[in-house]
């Protein structure tokens, strides 16, 4: 094994990969600050040292083979992993603490993670989190990042996907606008500025039997903003019960059904992260963390529900 290793040139991985994950000589070269031919050279150089080719060559065109996909998720992973230890490694070398940087939404990190980073420096001071907040699907191994937060069913290929939980939207209004509807039938909440996804509404009133056509006053891309938008009065909005369980409890935000909207596959949370880093001290500390505080979070919002039952209104009127 050892002996295979040492006849293999390493240095040439970096070229392979960033060639098979862009699909073109042109834009690794680019991405590497190298020049066209070094890159082919160490094409060339790699698959003369294995022994067998890793592109079909169709005139200036490369088209990776079945060998070169095997061996191009094996250079992503190792190459990800080194420069993990390496980022580790100067961090012990200078004596600083152990750094973490995980991906995730802007609503979780908004409505959910920050409020609670007080408790986790609390608990692992020697651990600092570098958040990256996107939209984005993010490739963790190309952008140095240890963990992500995502929401769906995947898979993601390449990493580990473990489940957290799953959060069904619920209806949700200000304080001022819920006692306003206490009592009101519920087909008369179509008339009502609703805020977010007509579809998800639709399916939301389609459970009370009611067919409805709605006509949401505003859609947001990000929940955080739509929560933003409840807080200050704005409408009624759907939304998952754990990023408005803050809200809830302190009383910005009231629940006005008990009935909920579930998907299971859109309302599931995962923590992802490669195989190598399975064992790696800091990520441990994350899921458990994590497991401790989804797990204090699903108690609070009990609490709140049982004390502060989710409005009642009157039969349908169809």
């Amino acid at each position: 094994m050892l002996t295979s290793m040492r006849r293999l040139p390493l240095n040439t991985l970096p070229a392979f990969e960033a060639v098979a994950r862009l699909g073109s000589v042109r834009a690794a070269a680019d991405e590497l600050h190298l020049t066209h031919s070094a890159v082919s050279q160490q094409l060339r150089l790699l698959e003369d040292q294995l022994g067998f080719a890793l592109f079909v060559r169709e005139g200036r065109r490369l088209r990776i083979n079945d060998a070169g996909t095997l061996m191009q998720r094996a250079a992503h992973a190792a190459l990800a992993q080194l420069d993990g230890a390496r980022q580790e490694a100067a961090a012990l070398a200078s004596g600083s603490r152990q750094h973490l940087r995980l991906t995730l939404s802007p609503s979780f990190a908004q409505r959910w993670l920050l409020p609670r980073m007080g408790r986790w420096r609390a608990r692992h001071p020697d651990i600092s989190l570098e958040l990256h907040s996107s939209m984005q699907l993010a490739d963790l191994g190309r952008e140095g990042l240890h963990a992500g937060l995502r929401q769906g069913s995947g898979p993601w290929r390449g990493l580990v996907a473990e489940r957290l939980l799953a959060s069904p939207r619920i209806a949700i209004a200000a304080p001022d606008m819920a006692r306003r509807l206490a009592g009101r039938p519920l087909a008369r909440w179509a008339d009502e500025p609703l805020l977010g996804s007509p579809l998800f509404w639709t399916q939301w009133f389609a459970l009370s039997g009611l067919a409805l056509q709605v006509h949401p006053v505003a859609t947001f891309n990000d929940a955080g903003l739509m929560l933003q938008a409840v807080e200050q009065g704005l409408g009624l909005a759907l939304v998952r019960a754990l990023l408005a369980a803050d809200g809830l409890r302190d009383g910005s935000l009231v629940q006005l059904s008990p009935q909920a909207l579930a998907g299971e596959d859109n309302d599931t949370y995962w923590l992802v992260y490669p195989p190598a880093q399975a064992d790696w001290p800091p990520l441990a500390a994350l899921r458990q963390w994590l497991a401790d505080e989804l797990a204090r979070s699903a108690q609070d919002l009990a609490e709140v529900t049982a004390l502060n039952p989710p409005a009642e209104t009157a039969p349908a009127d169809r």
